[in-house]
């Protein structure tokens, strides 16, 4: 079991970050961060994220226009955004993703289940992709205040590939943090059945 210090760093005291301190995030960095988060589960190991690390003034510049007003400033400071994304022909490396089943293919190739297997593993791959950051010391701004369409077309142009939601990475400035807001307990978000 984790202490409390490390649950306080991933959970308890960490924040979601709008401001940034100056202090780059290396390439080894971002390393760490995938080689943790790949190994969260997925459905049959389906592993559908796919995450640019934008991190470059011209990948800034690239991204730029897809964003709201509100999330401009923040994410042009941060020195990392990830675009989580996915993609929706998972199904195609199962073969070699999920082994001992050769037949696993079959379960979403051409089928409706696909699409929302794809964004509903993906979205948890962005969830560990978080938990891996904090985890190595780094602080995170998720957010969805994008235009999708904008994004897909500038960093995914062949359309194999679908945006989700982005992720500012680096070392939050403690300065620029809101109250913390409420959370819900267990009592209001739960039931044992």
């Amino acid at each position: 079991m984790l202490d409390d210090k490390a649950l306080d760093s991933i959970f308890r005291s960490a924040r979601t970050h709008n401001g940034w301190l100056p202090k780059p995030v290396t390439d080894d960095q971002l390393r760490a961060i995938y080689d943790l988060m790949k190994w969260g589960p997925t459905s049959a190991n389906c592993q559908p994220a796919r995450i640019v690390f934008v991190r470059t003034k011209e990948g800034k510049e690239k991204l730029r226009p897809a964003l709201s007003a509100g999330n401009t400033e923040k994410t042009m400071a941060a020195p990392v955004t990830a675009i989580v994304a996915y993609d929706p022909e998972f199904y195609e490396h199962l073969p070699r993703m999920f082994p001992h089943d050769q037949t696993a293919i079959t379960w979403f190739k051409g089928k409706p289940s696909a699409e929302p297997t794809a964004f509903r593993n993906g979205s948890l791959q962005g969830a560990y992709l978080i938990v891996a950051a904090r985890a190595l010391g780094l602080d995170c701004g998720a957010m969805s205040g994008f235009d999708n369409a904008k994004v897909d077309q500038a960093f995914f142009p062949d359309g194999k590939v679908k945006s989700n939601f982005l992720c500012n990475i680096g070392y939050g400035d403690p300065a620029k943090l809101f109250a913390r807001s409420p959370r819900f307990t267990f009592e209001e978000s739960c039931t044992l059945a």
